[in-house]
């Protein structure tokens, strides 16, 4: 009876973990608490390179220049944009973005406006990618970009019932909505030259000018002017995952 007992304990608990991981019901279920939107920096003299979209073959030389400053970056990662996540060569993107001491983050699975979907929709699309994190790096991110910068109420719920955090940005580069490299780089000196207390920055990993043009510059004026280049968490002062462990083994596809 005692063996049966623990058995059916491990059940209930193994029962509640998985259902923490799938989706939540809809209706009068979902709750009402909204997580934490983080627009800005609060570590001062801080800037938070971040990119969004990938894994993506441009990661490797942004990473090479913000490390050869001193600094670390924040990566948003999809699950299925430009290509599958799980795909020999982005789970090598991703493990070496994380042995190099950047962040990794959730912006998603498939980059879909999140605003637009159910309930069910929106954790699908969280949850997906936060299982692909868990089984490649053994982690689960604490820090979630929607795609766009568009969220809601419901997105914000969704996030809080999966202890995430919200993250957008003060300033944009604008890669990813026609600014030329040169408008870009432009907007890089303006913010240098204001020199807030902290940035927190949107870039994007998928534009072979923003990697090889527009972040040397970035980290050359900003550098200038003293800024510390780090990740989201650290420009926080919290912590980057909600859990850490080691990867799983095995193969899986999108």
């Amino acid at each position: 009876m005692q063996f049966l007992a623990k058995l059916a304990l491990v059940g209930t608990v193994a029962s509640s973990f998985l259902g923490a991981l799938a989706v939540p019901l809809e209706g009068s279920k979902v709750p009402r608490q909204l997580a934490q939107v983080i627009t800005k920096c609060t570590v001062p003299n801080t800037v938070a390179l971040t990119f969004d979209d990938g894994p993506y073959l441009y990661m490797y030389d942004i990473s090479k220049a913000i490390i050869a400053a001193g600094g670390k970056a924040t990566f948003f990662v999809n699950g299925n944009n430009y290509g599958c996540i799980y795909n020999a060569d982005n789970v090598k993107r991703v493990k070496y973005l994380y042995d190099k001491g950047h962040q990794i983050a959730s912006h998603t699975w498939g980059h879909k406006d999140l605003a637009t979907l159910t309930w069910d929709q929106v954790h699908d699309e969280m949850w997906r990618v936060e299982q692909a994190l868990q089984r490649i790096l053994g982690v689960t991110p604490a820090f979630m970009r929607p795609p766009f910068g568009s969220y809601n109420d419901n997105v914000l719920r969704a996030s809080a019932v999966r202890g995430q955090k919200v993250a957008i940005w003060d300033f944009d580069s604008g890669d990813s909505v026609g600014a030329t490299p040169a408008e870009s780089k432009q907007r890089y000196t303006d913010i240098a030259n204001q020199h807030p207390s902290t940035i927190l920055t949107l870039n994007h990993e998928t534009y072979e000018r923003t990697a090889h043009e527009v972040i040397p510059h970035a980290i050359s004026v900003l550098q200038a002017k003293g800024y510390k280049f780090v990740t989201l968490a650290e420009c926080l002062g919290e912590q980057p995952y909600q859990s850490v462990g080691s990867p799983a083994t095995g193969s899986w596809t999108c």
